[in-house]
């Protein structure tokens, strides 16, 4: 299917919501970044006195590590999406070719599966997960 399900409206809408939400992830990765550079964990770290304090030192190092690897996935999806808004293909399940849903879209705008399609990904995915944690 080559042409975008949404009208050049709604794409423009897509696109503006999806670019606000990049702008606000860039300047969240940005801040953590630059405390990580302050060395605020690191600070805390050099300050340990006991196991608990080590133990929560290591913890809000993790902690920040899981939130910037959270929001820097978040920012790849977000990259993604745009650059099927730009192609054209914006709403269109990239594994069966069916026009996903506005409802979809409008509750995940990143989505690039139908419903469908995500469901039979995420169980292929939890899956093979499985056969890589028996070894």
């Amino acid at each position: 299917m080559n042409a975008m399900p949404l009208g050049p409206g709604k794409a423009r809408e897509f696109r503006d919501r999806l670019s606000a939400r990049r702008e606000v992830l860039l300047q969240e990765i940005g801040a953590a970044l630059q405390a990580i550079g302050k060395g605020s964990a690191q600070d805390f770290a050099s300050q340990v006195r006991d196991m608990s304090d080590t133990s929560l030192a290591a913890m809000l190092t993790d902690m920040n590590l899981a939130d910037m690897h959270r929001d820097i996935q978040e920012l790849l999806d977000l990259d993604a999406a745009l650059a099927r808004i730009s192609a054209g293909t914006y709403g269109i399940c990239t594994d069966c070719g069916d026009v996903i849903p506005m409802l979809r879209l409008n509750a995940y705008p990143t989505a690039k599966r139908c419903r469908p399609c995500q469901e039979a990904h995420e169980k292929w995915r939890d899956a093979a997960r499985q056969k890589i944690s028996m070894f």
